[in-house]
């Protein structure tokens, strides 16, 4: 079963952004519905562009891999 993330982002400055979990849903049109309700919200409505939608299978792993952590200054 697959279910539909809905996030949006937007640059605050060159060196963050902003992420905001909108919501899960069980169809893309549902995720679509999600995005048209919020776009004329304040805040949404100035930076629409940053709607996304992402599809996940349930149960199963979505990052698989180990990470490293990357930090600016040579440290």
């Amino acid at each position: 079963m697959d279910v539909f993330l809905v996030h949006h982002v937007h640059e605050i400055d060159e060196d963050s952004e902003d992420v905001k979990l909108i919501g899960v849903y069980s169809t893309e049109d549902g995720a679509q519905a999600a995005i048209a309700r919020l776009s004329m919200q304040p805040g949404f409505r100035e930076t629409s562009s940053g709607f996304q939608i992402d599809r996940y299978t349930i149960d199963r792993d979505q990052w698989s891999e180990g990470f490293v952590t990357v930090r600016s200054g040579g440290a």
